[in-house]
């Protein structure tokens, strides 16, 4: 890696931020196209996180990630955001402008079509209806991504209707809410099935959901990535579903900071610094 005193300078804000991966990311990214800059962690509390808005730029920070739990804060403090982060309602990515202002995007959108698109080639948006579990950051990236590429009917389900209500209100289009209660009913004539809940995440509890009703030809997709196959995923391979892991979404939601930030398109590849085999071992943590 090149650090001069010219060094482009971002990094990763969060409280804590010891477990993001994006620093490893990031940085192979720099290494192997030989960039003159560096990729930080930055661990903020949420009570700092305004001046560090304001001390960043003015020591070279060209922009920065943000994770939990500034996403909110970010959407509030930037000076422009994008429409698409409005309707998500949180920032994940910030670019500093020569002029001192602070732009506030949203990439995790981007970052789930990608990944989908290219761990399914045969999914057409077009197609039929997409059943979406949660409404939480996640899912509001995952429907508005949806809603833009086409989908003409997105089923939302999640314990509370309401926080499901109100998702649907904020990103627009043809989403009918469903209780988790009518999950197992929403996945007729599916076509694809996201889950964007932490349900099936290490750690967390598993994702029980009856998957009889899926047509055998319905993309699955679990936005979970550690573990790399998780327990949803491997019972939809075994019926014959196309099966897509979450690891491609981490990948691809950092391309579009890395690119306004160091000039450059990185390009992703299968094994970005040994992250899915650290993942396999599991000692990469989310």
């Amino acid at each position: 890696m090149i650090v001069s005193g010219k060094a482009r300078l971002a990094g990763v804000m969060g409280w804590p931020v010891g477990h993001s991966r994006s620093p490893r990311l990031h940085g192979y990214w720099l290494e192997k196209l030989g960039i003159d800059g560096a990729y930080v962690p930055l661990p903020v509390r949420p009570e700092d996180f305004q001046q560090a808005l304001e001390v960043l730029p003015c020591m070279g920070f060209v922009g920065a990630n943000v994770t939990v739990p500034h996403k909110e804060q970010a959407l509030v403090l930037a000076d422009e955001v994008e429409p698409l982060a409005r309707r998500i309602g949180a920032v994940n990515t910030l670019v500093f402008h020569d002029d001192g202002s602070v732009e506030g995007r949203n990439t995790d959108a981007f970052g789930f079509l990608e990944n989908l698109r290219r761990g399914a080639p045969d999914w057409a948006p077009e197609a039929g209806p997409a059943v979406v579990l949660g409404a939480g950051g996640a899912a509001r990236a995952v429907c508005a991504a949806l809603v833009d590429a086409g989908v003409p009917e997105i089923r939302l389900v999640n314990r509370s209707t309401s926080r499901a209500e109100q998702v649907a209100k904020d990103v627009g289009g043809m989403i009918s809410v469903m209780g988790w209660d009518q999950a197992a009913r929403a996945l007729d004539g599916a076509v694809l099935l996201v889950n964007a809940t932490t349900l099936g995440m290490t750690g967390q509890p598993p994702l029980e959901l009856a998957l009889d009703r899926l047509p055998t030809s319905a993309v699955v997709n679990d936005i979970v990535y550690a573990p790399l196959v998780t327990d949803l995923l491997a019972r939809a391979a075994a019926r014959g579903n196309p099966a897509v892991d979450g690891l491609g979404m981490l990948l691809w939601q950092a391309v579009p900071g890395f690119e306004a930030w160091f000039g450059v398109r990185p390009e992703v590849t299968a094994e970005p610094a040994g992250v899915r085999s650290r993942l396999d071992r599991g000692r990469l943590h989310p």
